[in-house]
């Protein structure tokens, strides 16, 4: 349909796609050296959430380095840093009620959260977003939140123009609606790609550029965040809590956090590596029976749950980091990969790699450039900043973890950061949805019923998440072969999708003439990518829905 429908046009300088943190960056430092050299620069950045914050989800503890040099007086403008960290502890779960507290001496370097010349804060990721988008207008930045990049406007030799946004109003048959409203073309010199993990356009650029050739295949993880209410005599802001084994089997990697933030709320989590090889495995599940651990519990009980969400991780660092160059534009941030796993830290670094871009667009448009080059001085610029530095120290920091094992990675970790990163670099080259195994191999996981006061199931989950979608509209998520998870994935692997998606969208429900059917109730989809990147056929692809769908987070 898009083909046959006429769209109005709008042409910009650059155009930048997800008003993430490295998106916010990136227009803001444009916008800086504009207004610095008195040159006119048009800089639009597209959101696919409701409003900006919607679909962001992070830890987060956060290193403010980029922050002060894109705002070095971001206390002054009120920048939403309020809960400095204060203390760290770090858990080693061993069974279901025993656990033992890591010393600090054996903690690794870029596990600590105090000290070392660097106040870093406990915050929401949503509202740092929701300010950034503030300075950026105020700079004069347009931000439109509630459009869908759909596709990539490119010239027949492949360079990249600008984002056709997806239209809005059409029907699941793929009609359209009363409402219906074609979407636009935004062009632009240049355009910074900067959707988060495993975004849709920055998966198509990688594949059509080859921007991964030499690389090791991206690696992901799937994190899941609750936050929470809890009673003012059990709160202590700046505190700060990691650990890991228990619940997860040994050959299974992750872990968990749980940090005390500001208004008397804790927010817990756990990030776990989609490495994992047991089908019968379901991440949410694992979550909420960690929280019934001692140590967690402590902190929850007497509290009320009042968010939840989840979203996958970019995490394979620098063995994994794609070219991030190619004609008309850059891949930034999370979109890259450009996360820290070592600090369980990507805030920072997305926001580096935004810096970076924006200074090498800007000197490219300031000399006349009109666009559609590619701008190999960034890699350049990229590989001499810290960010970089930070991403080549912890190279093997998770190959590591998925080839000896949580213990031994960590003791081969512990060890290379004495030494100072003069162990040999370990790669990981098996793809996460190559290293499922069959069913078959594996008893049923018998997962305990949620108590609804710690543990809860996955359609409460979702309803605290604010998930909305337009029922009548296409679904977005494509299958390549919509027989396949009946005919293979069923048999095979006991279907993983009805447990590796944290929202209930797919299941296998017995339909009209008695056999299996694979449902997919798309309206629950909380954007986390973890289908487009687990399934083991490659057969799920995440498109963008109509704009402003997904989930409405409100401080995550």
């Amino acid at each position: 349909m898009s083909e046959q429908v006429e769209r109005d046009s709008m042409d910009f300088d650059v155009v930048i796609v997800g008003a993430g943190p490295s998106g916010l960056s990136a227009a803001c430092r444009l916008m800086q050296q504009a207004g610095e050299a008195g040159q006119e620069l048009t800089v639009c950045v597209v959101e696919k959430g409701s409003e900006v914050g919607a679909h962001i989800l992070s830890g987060a503890v956060f290193e403010p380095r980029a922050l002060a040099e894109l705002f070095p007086d971001w206390e002054e403008r009120g920048a939403p840093l309020t809960t400095p960290a204060i203390r760290d502890e770090l858990y080693l779960l061993k069974d279901a009620e025993k656990a033992q507290k890591l010393p600090n001496a054996l903690v690794p370097k870029s596990m600590h959260n105090t000290g070392g010349g660097m106040t870093r804060h406990v915050i929401s990721a949503g509202n740092l977003c929701r300010w950034l988008a503030e300075q950026a207008e105020g700079l004069g930045v347009e931000v439109f939140p509630g459009f869908a990049a759909q596709e990539i406007i490119q010239d027949e030799d492949g360079t990249v123009r600008g984002i056709l946004i997806g239209d809005m109003g059409v029907a699941a048959d793929g009609t359209p609606k009363d409402s219906h409203m074609p979407g636009m073309e935004l062009r632009a010199k240049y355009t910074l790609f900067a959707e988060g993990a495993r975004g849709h356009l920055g998966k198509r650029l990688i594949s059509r550029f080859k921007l991964d050739e030499g690389r090791d295949p991206q690696h992901y993880g799937i994190g899941l965040k609750e936050l929470w209410d809890i009673p003012a005599d059990k709160h202590e802001p700046g505190l700060v809590l990691h650990g890991s084994g228990w619940p997860l089997a040994k050959d299974t990697h992750g872990g968990w956090f749980l940090y005390h933030a500001e208004n008397q709320q804790v927010v817990v989590g756990l990030i776990m590596d989609l490495s994992y090889r047991n089908p019968w495995l379901s991440p949410f599940d694992e979550f909420q029976r960690m929280k019934h651990h001692p140590v967690l519990k402590q902190h929850l009980e007497g509290g009320k749950r009042v968010a939840y969400g989840a979203r996958a991780i970019t995490k394979g660092g620098l063995n994994c980091l794609p070219k991030m160059t190619f004609p008309g534009g850059l891949l930034i941030g999370c979109d890259a990969g450009t996360l820290n796993f070592a600090k369980i830290k990507g805030l920072h670094t997305a926001m580096k790699s935004g810096l970076v871009a924006a200074e090498t667009v800007f000197e490219a448009i300031k000399s006349g450039d009109e666009g559609g080059n590619e701008l190999t001085a960034f890699t350049a610029k990229w590989e001499a900043s810290w960010a970089y530095a930070e991403l080549k120290e912890s190279a093997s920091f998770g190959p590591a973890m998925h080839k000896y094992g949580t213990v031994g990675g960590g003791a081969y970790n512990f060890i290379n950061q004495l030494l100072g990163g003069k162990l040999p670099n370990v790669h990981d080259t098996t793809p996460d949805h190559a290293a499922l195994k069959p069913a078959s191999e594996f008893e049923k996981i018998d997962y305990p019923k949620p108590d609804g006061k710690l543990s809860f199931d996955k359609l409460s989950s979702v309803f605290l998440s604010n998930t909305n979608h337009e029922e009548d509209q296409p679904c977005h998520l494509k299958l390549d072969d919509p027989e396949l998870p009946i005919r293979e994935n069923l048999p095979k692997y006991a279907e993983p999708a009805q447990r590796y998606c944290p929202a209930s969208v797919y299941e296998v429900v017995e339909g009209d003439d008695g056999k299996p059917r694979f449902q997919i109730n798309f309206q629950n989809c909380v954007h986390c990518k973890t289908c487009d990147i687990k399934d083991p056929a490659q057969n799920i692809t995440w498109v963008a829905p109509e704009g402003g769908g997904g989930p409405n987070y409100p401080n995550m």
